[in-house]
């Protein structure tokens, strides 16, 4: 099957796992097309503008949701729910429920590399898919497809957790060692940046967390060094 015809196919299987049909099949696709695909064509759209929507919609069905399921809580207890389901580890989990990796467009070199399976790629088509789902569907598509690939999410989230910063500043201070962020690598566009933090704790190796500001991508090295110790946030 040739390239075009291949991915034609992909989308079509991916819209039957997802349980919707686009009106706009080519919005899917830029939705689902990384940049490394669109090196030296202008013609080729990626997810990079989707994402940034993707991100806010993702953001606003959550905090709805947990407004919902949370009708006693304070700002303050809503917002560890809020953040151990809005971040790149919860989109990729999500994207490996749906089978998006199945669907992506990437360039030979970077299929090469295994971008399929990789978490930040799979996070951010994850909420490019959701930005497109928005655009074509509504709101209620959008929704949808969150309820279903975040479902067992929200169930896990009935106890609400720490903060891994916060959890791993207490772990470190009950053995008095001092902890430290340090930024390790800053990329992507000025609207969509992409942040590389490493936590370091004397005495321990370091863990490296990504995320889309330094405050997530500080949890996911906070929540990486636990997760490596066995402690539980």
């Amino acid at each position: 099957m040739s390239g075009p015809r291949k991915h034609d196919a992909a989308l079509a299987a991916l819209q039957e796992r997802i349980g919707y049909t686009f009106a706009n099949v080519a919005m899917l696709r830029e939705a689902v097309t990384h940049g490394s695909a669109s090196e030296g064509s202008k013609k080729r759209r990626d997810y990079d503008r989707l994402e940034f929507l993707g991100d806010r919609v993702l953001g606003l069905v959550v905090a709805e949701r947990l407004l919902e399921l949370h009708k006693s809580e304070q700002e303050g207890e809503l917002a560890p729910r809020y953040n151990a389901l809005v971040n790149r580890h919860a989109c990729a989990h999500a994207a490996r429920a749906a089978g998006l990796g199945e669907a992506i467009i990437l360039s030979p070199s970077e299929e090469a590399n295994g971008g399929r399976n990789k978490e930040a790629i799979l996070g951010d088509v994850c909420e490019s898919v959701i930005a497109a789902l928005y655009l074509d569907g509504g709101y209620s598509a959008a929704r949808d497809f969150i309820m279903k690939f975040w479902g067992e999410a929200f169930d896990d989230a009935k106890t609400a957790p720490r903060d891994a910063k916060t959890a791993l500043q207490e772990w470190a201070a009950a053995r008095k060692k001092g902890l430290h962020y340090h930024v390790i690598e800053q990329s992507g566009p000025e609207h969509a940046p992409h942040f590389v933090i490493e936590a370091q704790i004397d005495g321990f190796p370091p863990t490296r967390g990504e995320g889309s500001s330094k405050r997530d991508a500080q949890r996911a090295a906070a929540a990486q060094f636990l997760r490596e110790r066995g402690v539980h946030g």
